[in-house]
């Protein structure tokens, strides 16, 4: 067996060749790129669509390329019958269509994630090939068929080894980006990985459990074994704050995957956006299903007979508005099941009409068509019967709904008569207040109920006869030149008329309030309300959802304790599937232990974990006779941690978590070098959900407690505290607050 350095010569000469060939098709994508942007606009307009078509095309490949520079290459298979598979990003053939890499995703990649000694196929050793930017630094194998030769040479080669790689980069310093685990994926994540996308997916796993990372490579499994159906339906991902987006959204650009939306609730509809958060136990009582039924029966009560109905005169004849021709029209416009604006056109035609009926019944002689016509637009036009007809089918905007709702006790109490008087105190506001995260989901409710607004809805009409109009020309444009079946289609003439890509399907999405999504990933999962699982569903009814979360990390007092509770409720007993994951890759032992057990200890339901890790010294404590003496050794043990665990380079991150009440203190005390600002944070437990760092101080913890609205919900929030560290946790307490709360 040749020494360790000559097989990394080996491996070095597969990767160049990997790289080379990415460098080739990089280049081919660029000349073709700059030549059809040399074109500039000359031709007709027929060949200049065309020409936009293939720039939009060359484009989104060169980027999908630039994206897996990183790692191209991670690992080899080798089968019995001495052939060899390079794993990577993506798939790479050679300039006669001979693969030089599988892409992770592949079928035939399977076994590098899954096979074991007990059942591994062909393949007799598994290795791992660690890069540093283009260059192989390291190679570890894992022989899988123990009676293979392989066993010996890896052995006598120094390359035989376990689980090396996934160890190496859980000890990496972080960055304050989530990376993609590509290469150390493990079995029990590959399998949730490939799961079929045809029901709701529910996984199930403690803190540092790659929860995340496996939606997000799930995300992109689905986008590449059901290209042709999500690239045009679009993949949604809902996370828990524009931070913890922000974390992740490098994740799936590395994997090759550019066109994934990814959102908060409080940013959900196009064109709303807000942070703003509730009182918990506000949000709780917005968060009630029931809600739903408080926005119907707001909408149902402007649909009504009103008390006084008026008799106008049209050519000298009394016409009067009679309640039972009302009544019908109220029976007309519901049953036309259509949003309350849009059915008002049915409610005033159907009014309308049995007035000019009451007309011709008023006359000695039998109308025509036209005199009648004419009655009927005298009548739309006068102010007694337009101002009645609103008053009976009012034409109502969502937002204005939803604020009538919050700042009318009375209404309030007449729409919603479960609420308690001190319930509907809280729920009370200053009309016109901003719009919080829990008004999301019953803004979407009014909308889905109202429809768009009448004057809005002008304008789209307006908009849609626009480009109807300008499809047919796209359309006849094409036929006169004899194409419009083969590379370019009307849709693709019509996009580059008005600058837009077809294939952009999150660009259109996020516009769009209606549309609906192939699939849905949704992390925290835990913290959703039933309202805020109702405007989901909205959106995917395929009911295709890779659900990700852990209820023993649930803060939200409408949120879910119980996985079978919710989801039996939205898909029913039979209709979705939980996978657990149960291996802690992020916490060293001490920190997991010592934080499961405080769980545990609190009544959380806790997922069994496992930590991979021992780290000496992971968890220590900073006690204090005070809160001031607490606060002053703050910046030493910062400094200190901060040697252990930043780097120059920009790599670490450290937090420190504290109570709200006491993060302006901690601010002041601490003075942060501006090198190190974006390593450093002071935050507080609801910020945290989701990141994760190299070392954590958490601060007065029982204070942390006493803030929370439950008992629950502070035991979460601390689990949650507790569980963000890489490699150190530090835990600051006065006596005072370690009565309150000891640990240890």
């Amino acid at each position: 067996m040749s020494s360790y350095s000559s097989q990394l010569h080996e491996e070095q000469t597969a990767v160049d060749r990997a790289y080379g060939r990415l460098d080739e098709l990089r280049t081919q994508a660029r000349t073709r790129l700059d030549a059809v942007r040399a074109a500039g606009s000359h031709g007709s307009p027929t060949q200049r669509t065309e020409r936009d078509s293939f720039a939009n095309m060359y484009e989104d490949r060169l980027t999908q390329l630039r994206a897996v520079e990183d790692r191209l290459v991670f690992g080899r298979l080798d089968t019995a019958q001495g052939g060899r598979r390079y794993i990577g990003r993506l798939g790479l053939l050679d300039s006669n269509h001979e693969p030089i890499l599988t892409d992770w995703r592949a079928e035939a990649a399977r076994p590098f994630y899954e096979a074991t000694p007990a059942d591994h196929g062909d393949i007799v050793m598994r290795r791992h090939i660690t890069l540093n930017f283009r260059q192989v630094t390291g190679i570890e194998d894992e022989v899988l068929d123990l009676s293979a030769p392989e066993v010996d040479k890896a052995a006598q080669g120094g390359t035989l080894a376990g689980e090396g790689a996934l160890m190496a980069s859980l000890s990496s310093r972080r960055t304050g980006r989530m990376t993609d685990i590509v290469a150390t994926i493990q079995a029990e994540q590959d399998r949730i990985i490939r799961s079929p996308m045809t029901r709701p997916l529910v996984v199930q796993g403690g803190p540092g459990t790659g929860k995340t990372a496996v939606a997000l490579h799930r995300a992109a499994y689905l986008l590449y074994t059901h290209r042709r159906r999500l690239e045009s339906s679009g993949v949604l991902i809902v996370g828990p704050s524009n931070a913890f987006l922000h974390y992740i959204d490098q994740v799936l650009p590395s994997l090759g995957e550019t066109g994934v939306l990814s959102r908060t609730m409080g940013d959900l509809i196009p064109g709303i956006s807000t942070e703003r958060q509730e009182d918990p136990h506000v949000a709780r009582l917005k968060g009630d299903i029931r809600m739903a039924e408080a926005v119907a029966n707001a909408i149902a009560s402007r649909e009504r007979v009103p008390a006084s109905l008026p008799t106008v005169k049209v050519d000298g004849v009394a016409v009067p508005m009679l309640a039972v021709d009302l009544e019908q029209a109220l029976v007309d416009a519901r049953r036309s099941h259509q949003p309350h604006n849009k059915a008002r056109n049915t409610f005033v035609r159907s009014a309308l009409n049995a007035m000019t009926a009451r007309y011709a019944e008023g006359v000695d002689y039998e109308p025509g068509a036209e005199e009648l016509a004419r009655v009927t637009s005298l009548l739309r036009l006068n102010d007694q019967v337009r101002r009645t007809l609103n008053l009976a089918w009012l034409p109502m905007n969502p937002r204005w709904l939803v604020n009538d709702l919050w700042s009318r006790p009375d209404r309030l109490h007449r729409f919603a008569p479960w609420l308690t008087p001190e319930q509907i105190d809280l729920l009370t506001r200053q009309d016109g207040a901003e719009l919080t995260v829990s008004d999301i989901p019953i803004l979407d409710e009014a909308m889905e109920l109202l429809g768009p607004d009448p004057r809005q809805a002008d304008r789209d009409q307006a908009e849609k006869a626009r480009r109807d109009e300008e499809r047919r020309f796209a359309s006849d444009t094409l036929a006169q030149n004899g194409i419009g079946t083969g590379i370019v289609t009307s849709q693709m003439l019509l996009d580059s008329i008005n600058g837009e890509d077809e294939n952009q399907a999150a660009t259109q999405a996020a516009a769009d309030r209606e549309w609906v999504y192939g699939h849905i990933v949704v992390d925290e999962a835990q913290e959703l309300t039933a309202m805020d699982w109702r405007m989901l569903v909205r959106r995917c009814p395929s009911r295709s959802f890779t659900i990700v979360g852990d209820v023993a990390q649930t803060a939200a007092l409408g949120g879910t304790r119980s996985w079978a509770s919710t989801m039996d409720r939205l898909f029913g007993p039979d209709g979705w599937d939980l996978r657990q994951l149960t291996i802690d890759y992020r916490n060293p032992r001490q920190v997991s232990n010592l934080a499961s057990s405080f769980a545990a200890s609190e009544g959380l339901e806790v997922s069994t974990l496992k930590a991979v890790r021992e780290v000496e010294g992971s968890v220590s404590h900073l006690r204090a006779d005070d809160q001031s003496s607490l606060l002053d050794r703050l910046p030493d043990l910062v400094d200190e941690l901060a040697e252990r665990h930043l780097g120059n380079d920009g790599t670490g991150r450290l937090a420190i978590i504290v109570p709200s009440a006491l993060e302006a203190g901690v601010s002041s005390r601490l003075h942060i070098d501006k090198a190190q600002e974006h390593q450093i944070t002071i935050t507080t437990t609801d910020h945290t959900k989701g990141l994760e760092f190299d070392a954590v101080v958490l601060v007065e913890p029982g204070a942390i407690q006493d803030e929370a609205p439950s008992r629950l919900s502070a035991a979460a929030d601390l689990y949650v505290a507790m569980t963000r560290p890489t490699q150190e946790l530090v835990i600051a307490q006065t006596s005072v607050d370690q009565r309150l709360l000891d640990l240890g």
